[in-house]
This record gives structure tokens, C-alpha cells and sequence, in this order.
């Protein structure tokens, strides 16, 4: 009989990046009452998964401060600065073991909710697809699913857009969920961080 027990789903959260194009660290801007990469931990948390991994890397002490108090397990890449893919890999290492599932989310995308993140995985549940993506639109972007079968393959794909690569070799086998294609929105540079803080302020 199969267990009755639902799938375990752990989280990673992409925070490394060295926001380049930003100037300072986005991680630390505020959004309210929050910073950037508190707001998208809060809502990893929200959403009811079982264990959240954030990856951290540039200035990696000044964003974990920001973390305090969170129930989630904070790893530092050093090698952030050679792409999204060594922290992904990394994050999944640290979140592999006893998860039947990954969801990963960045901490970029202010208006991925907790809601979002729990229909993903709610979704897997259902369907236990190896597979479940977002799509805005046109576009695919996290939270991705991802089930433990792919998790190799994830870790050997040396490429920095692995979890890319893992999507489109997969798609066939995906379950997908819509969003609204605002929700897209990330912040890369100052007029992105400007836009979201006011939409925010406004709602």
C-alpha cells in the first residue's frame, strides 16, 4: 500500500547574487517593513514546506543578518559569482536529504507569494509529476518544482543554467500552473526596485 504520508518538500531560495546591475546589494533594499530577501523567505516559509534552504553569497554576514529569527537553514556559496547554477547546485545539495521534492524561488521576485509557492507544491502532491513549473504568460520562471528523480541530473548539468536545461529536457512530463504575468517582475536595477516599492506601497 502506498504510504499515507504526503511528499516531503523543501525549499531552496536563490539570495547570492552580486546585483551588479543594481549597484548595492538588493538583498538589503527595503519593501515595507522588510528587506528584499527577508520578504521572500517569509513567504517560503509561509507556504508550508518542510525545510527552507537559502543560499547566500554576496555579502553573505549582511544578508544572513537579515534572516534573523527565521526558521531556515542559511549555506554560503563561494562561488556565486560564477552563476545561478553553483548555487543552485549547492542548495539542493543541502536540501536534497530527506526531501522527496525541491521548490526553488527567487529571492528577486517580490510578488511570488506564499500562495504560488503552496499551489506548486500542492500540485506535486496531487500529482507527484516529476516536474511543476510557472508560467507568466509566455514565459517560465520559479517557483519550479522539481521531484528527487531529477536531482542528479540537476547536480550534473555544469552549466549555469542547469535548472534551465533540466525544464526543457522534462517539459513533457510537467504539470504547469499560470500566473499572472505581472507577477514576473523581479528587480535587477534601481528603476525596478523603484516600481515595485511604490506598487507595494500602494496596495
Amino acid at each position: 500500500m502506498p504510504s499515507a504520508e504526503p511528499p516531503r518538500v523543501a525549499a531552496v531560495v536563490l539570495a547570492a547574487g552580486s546585483s551588479t546591475r543594481m549597484g548595492r546589494n538588493k538583498m538589503l533594499l527595503d519593501l515595507g517593513d522588510r528587506t528584499v530577501v527577508r520578504r521572500a523567505v517569509q513567504a517560503v516559509i509561509d507556504a508550508g514546506v518542510d525545510r527552507v534552504v537559502v543560499v547566500l553569497g554576496h555579502e553573505a554576514e549582511r544578508v544572513e543578518a537579515e534572516l534573523s529569527g527565521l526558521p531556515c537553514t542559511r549555506v554560503v556559496n563561494p562561488e556565486h559569482a560564477l552563476g545561478v547554477g553553483t548555487s543552485l547546485h549547492r542548495g539542493i545539495a543541502h536540501a536534497a536529504d530527506g526531501a522527496d521534492a525541491i521548490v526553488v524561488t527567487l529571492a528577486d521576485m517580490p510578488f511570488v507569494s506564499a500562495g504560488m509557492i503552496a499551489t506548486v507544491v500542492e500540485r506535486y502532491r496531487e500529482t507527484r509529476a516529476p516536474l511543476v513549473v510557472s508560467r507568466y504568460g509566455e514565459i517560465q520562471a520559479p517557483p519550479t518544482l522539481y521531484d528527487r528523480a531529477l536531482f542528479a541530473e540537476l547536480l550534473a548539468v555544469p552549466d549555469e543554467r542547469c535548472g534551465k536545461q533540466v525544464v526543457r529536457r522534462h517539459l513533457d512530463e510537467a504539470v504547469a500552473v499560470a500566473w499572472p504575468e505581472d507577477a514576473l517582475r523581479d528587480i535587477d536595477v534601481a528603476e525596478d526596485y523603484e516600481r515595485v516599492r511604490a506598487q507595494l506601497a500602494g496596495a
